[in-house]
């Protein structure tokens, strides 16, 4: 049994001896060892996989057990991608507790976004997509040696697309997709937000998942101006976060509704920032076509009438669902008059109430 922490004892200690973890080359060796007798199995393929999961020499070899046992009977998946499914099933361990899961399972159809804003997306998806042969093979770690991890800044209201984003970010990556509440992280005691931290990365480090840190302002916030002890360690805590963002192998997020209060210094640190606006007419328009399945029976059901409702596309999946349900429970096909009574649901949630402009044409 080992552990990053010394264990308590009363007896004396011995000589502590620090392990460092093994590097890209002794990872290669050791995949490739535990691999030997898999075929179809590509040294560029074995790259990419040290350059995604960081296990241990026995988890390694559990990894390869199992495509073994499991090669000869699949249909869908080579033995790369059963590599790659079994790196991602080790690494999950000891990560549920920590945050919560999503399996990915929205793609790049689903997102409602400026071609700008999409761009930036895939950009962010080729930085870690490549980064084996770029950071590797062309030699890029060594001279920039620090801040190679992917780090970026989701800035936009809520139901605006953000949570979305990054989930279809990591299904076209193939990895699990983690949602950090910072707010359930950040502890008014000194020092707990840093081991809170310390525990989410350590953690993730070895599968390299994607990090989604959520309500980033519980964290952030305007404190270039240190007025107590209080504002000094809130500033340690962010630097902390940042570092360990800037070194994490995969990808990590930050999200956040209150761009402006972010302090300037904090953001140069972070690679990619995308700003997620509020959506047009047009573009509500376009959410509520792509919201309604095929297969749902509907009748006179006009999205461009619905997109008058001033709302982002997290509402508009509320009101959709809540009308669907209503209309099922009235054996009827779902209808306008569903979509205002799950409108006026949800407007009652956000403490609003529907103006003669959003319905007119419709009531």
């Amino acid at each position: 049994m080992s552990s990053a922490d010394p264990r308590r004892t009363d007896r004396p200690h011995g000589t502590r001896v620090s392990v460092p973890h093994l590097d890209d080359e002794e990872q290669l060796a050791l995949w490739t060892d535990a691999f030997d007798d898999v075929a179809d199995l590509e040294q560029t393929e074995l790259r990419s996989l040290i350059a995604q999961f960081q296990l241990p020499p026995h988890v390694v070899r559990s990894a390869a057990a199992t495509v073994r046992r499991e090669l000869p009977y699949e249909d869908e998946l080579d033995a790369a991608g059963l590599a790659w499914r079994a790196g991602m099933d080790e690494a999950r361990v000891g990560m549920d507790e920590l945050g919560r899961r999503i399996e990915p399972q929205a793609g790049w159809n689903d997102l409602v976004l400026h071609e700008r804003q999409t761009g930036v997306l895939r950009e962010i998806v080729a930085h870690v997509r490549q980064r084996a042969m770029v950071h590797q093979e062309w030699g890029f770690a060594a001279t920039l040696r620090r801040g190679l991890g992917v780090t970026a800044l989701f800035a936009g209201g809520s139901g605006t697309g953000k949570t979305l984003a990054a989930e279809v970010m990591a299904k076209e990556l193939g990895l699990d997709l983690f949602v950090i509440d910072l707010s359930q992280v950040v502890s008014k005691y000194i020092g707990e937000t840093e081991k809170n931290l310390r525990r989410v990365f350590d953690a993730a480090e070895r599968g390299g998942a994607l990090l989604l840190f959520d309500e980033a302002d519980a964290l952030f916030g305007k404190r270039s101006e240190v007025k107590d002890s209080h504002d000094r360690y809130a500033n340690l805590e962010v630097s902390y976060l940042l570092m360990r963002m800037e070194a994490y192998r995969g990808l990590a997020i930050l999200t956040t509704n209150m761009k402006k209060a972010l302090d300037n210094a904090f953001l140069r640190r972070i690679r990619f920032v995308v700003d997620f606006p509020f959506p047009a007419e047009h573009e509500r328009a376009e959410i509520w076509r792509r919201v309604l399945p095929p297969q749902a029976p509907v009748k006179d059901i006009d999205p461009q009438l619905l997109a008058q409702l001033t709302v982002a596309g997290g509402s508009i999946r509320n009101i959709a669902l809540s009308g669907a349900f209503l209309a099922a429970e009235e054996g009827e096909a779902l209808q306008m008059r569903h979509m205002l009574a799950g409108a006026r649901t949800e407007y009652l949630k956000l403490e609003r109430s529907l103006t003669p402009t959003e319905v007119r044409g419709w009531v």
